[in-house]
């Protein structure tokens, strides 16, 4: 019985530790988010890019004659 609680108490302080040691996680998560969510938006403005070109172009010169 002596053995059980000595190894349910090594056990629970080693999950401790562990979940001690994963306190960066979260952060390091949120970054790698907002790593993807930047690389879609640039990969976004890289395909629209030429059309919004296209289209300031043509109000800007629409405001330009009038």
């Amino acid at each position: 019985m002596l053995a059980l609680y000595t190894y349910l108490a090594w056990h629970m302080a080693e999950t401790k530790d562990r979940f001690r040691t994963q306190k960066g996680q979260g952060m390091v998560e949120y970054g790698l988010i907002l790593v993807l969510v930047s690389l879609v938006v640039v990969a976004a403005l890289l395909a629209v890019g030429n059309q919004l070109t296209t289209i300031f172009n043509n109000i800007k010169n629409t405001l330009a004659t009038t």
